[in-house]
């Protein structure tokens, strides 16, 4: 099947080979005419030296003979003249008929009889001069001259007469080669005509035809990537509005990490006054006594505050869960926009980006999920050594209160605990600071994240007035082909 291309070059191509075949024909009768009118030219030229020269012998003899008649000089003027032009007007008329072997032979023969008349002439001058009167009547009664003039007067005649028959000649090569011009331009501009018309009529079928079809197929697709912009819009609203949601679970959990970081430093220098109390326990058994009581209270608050501590951690590690999934489902989500936005095309290319960027800050929201996971995990191990470290001190506490002669071997054990207990609030401490600058990063990346939601949605709006006007342009378009509305 011929495309709608190769139909427009078949017709380019024979109306340029018609065009060319005109043009070619007209050159070569223009070319002919033009070489025939030179010929033509050539051959008038011939004409007129041909009779210059019959003219120049008539004045020699007319010349002559009104010398030899009278015997003045002044009659000799028009020989004078002929004898000084005679070989010019046979040296010009030599090359215009050099293309002809008969008028070569003709002018060859001529030029013997102009030669031998002027040399008679002379003679005849010379002879008046010499003698009498009665001397040259008596020449020219003779008849010698007039004979040679009429052989003249006819090889002249025949020289013009085949001029006139090459004029003649060339005059119907002319008409043959201006008839042969004209038929190939009348001809050809019909068939010219025709190709044209031919071609008009196919190419306007095909352009009805297959840019019908093309345009048809531009509605299609503006009519689902119009579809599949709404479907980007609700999506991205749909987004955005979890990532407010996001944002505010984040808020809840930055306060909770405060708050954690806060009983940590609470926890820290609990454990620090306690190891004061457990080394200041040496002075006396009441002290002893009171500072054991003490430090069984601090060790019950400590055990409190640790049994929170883990339920915080527990409560945070549902919300990471939640966290991690909703970036796994925004990481989703900015791969199907990418994917959207390429099938889109240079339509999408700004929705592409902006899905990148999306899928990015999921990847990174992944990321400090698992960060924060990993803290949380060292925070509960923190938090069973310590719960098991001070159920070891109650256990210590009781054994002294029944044994207060082992005090102070149990102080020094209590002294190591608390320092362990120290340590680990200390690392509570730093790893929840540590989780709330996590947290503060991850609530920064949900705001970008909503923001580009918003521009998702923006473009997909975009995206959706793009397609509403490319179908306006394609049903316009087929109107203007198919020259009906559709």
């Amino acid at each position: 099947m011929w495309t709608f291309g190769r139909k427009l070059s078949m017709g380019f191509a024979l109306s340029f080979a018609l065009l060319l075949l005109i043009g070619t024909l007209s050159y070569r009768g223009v070319e002919l005419m033009t070489q025939t009118s030179y010929q033509v030219t050539r051959t008038h030229a011939a004409l007129t030296h041909i009779e210059a020269l019959m003219s120049l012998m008539k004045d020699a003899e007319t010349g002559q003979r009104g010398y030899l008649l009278s015997g003045d000089e002044p009659y000799l003027e028009p020989y004078r003249h002929a004898v000084a032009n005679l070989p010019r007007q046979l040296a010009e008329l030599k090359p215009l008929i050099r293309d002809n072997p008969a008028q070569q032979a003709r002018l060859n023969q001529a030029t013997a009889m102009i030669e031998g008349l002027m040399q008679l002439h002379k003679e005849r001058i010379e002879t008046r001069r010499a003698s009498s009167t009665e001397a040259a009547m008596r020449v020219l009664g003779l008849g010698e001259g007039k004979r040679r003039m009429d052989e003249l007067r006819g090889v002249i005649s025949q020289m013009e007469e085949e001029e006139n028959d090459l004029l003649r000649q060339r005059a119907q090569e002319v008409e043959s080669a201006a008839a042969g011009v004209r038929m190939a331009i009348v001809w050809g501009t019909v068939a010219g005509a025709l190709l044209v018309l031919a071609a008009a009529l196919t190419l306007n079928r095909a352009l009805s035809g297959q840019v019908g079809t093309a345009v048809k197929h531009v509605q299609r697709s503006s009519a689902e990537l119009q579809a599949a912009a709404n479907q980007q819009a609700a999506g991205a609203r749909e987004t955005a509005t979890s990532m407010t949601e996001i944002s505010t679970t984040i808020s809840e959990l930055l306060a909770t990490s405060r708050q954690i970081a806060d009983s940590a430093q609470r926890v820290v220098g609990i454990a620090e006054q306690t190891a004061g109390l457990a080394r200041g326990g040496d002075g006396t058994l009441q002290a002893a006594r009171e500072t054991i009581a003490a430090m069984r209270r601090q060790i019950d608050l400590v055990v409190d505050h640790m049994l929170d501590l883990g339920r915080k951690s527990q409560q945070i590690g549902v919300v990471m869960d939640l966290v991690g999934e909703l970036a796994e489902q925004t990481n989703i989500l900015a791969i199907n926009a990418t994917i959207e936005a390429t099938v889109a095309g240079d339509a999408g290319r700004r929705f592409s980006v902006v899905a990148d960027e999306i899928r990015k800050l999921a990847d990174r929201m992944t990321a400090s999920t698992k960060e924060i996971r990993l803290q949380i995990d060292d925070v509960r191990g923190a938090v069973n050594t310590t719960v098991m470290a001070t159920e070891t001190g109650s256990k210590a506490v009781d054994a002294g209160a029944r044994q207060f002669d082992d005090v102070a071997a149990t102080f020094a054990k209590i002294a190591g605990q608390v320092v362990t207990t120290t340590d680990a609030a200390r690392e509570i401490e730093l790893s929840t600071k540590q989780q709330a600058t996590a947290v503060e990063q991850l609530n920064v990346a949900l705001s970008n994240t909503a923001q580009a939601s918003r521009e998702t949605e923006a473009s997909s709006g975009q995206t959706s007035q793009t397609a509403t006007e490319l179908a306006e342009m394609s049903r316009d378009l087929l109107r203007l082909v198919q020259a009906q509305p559709t």
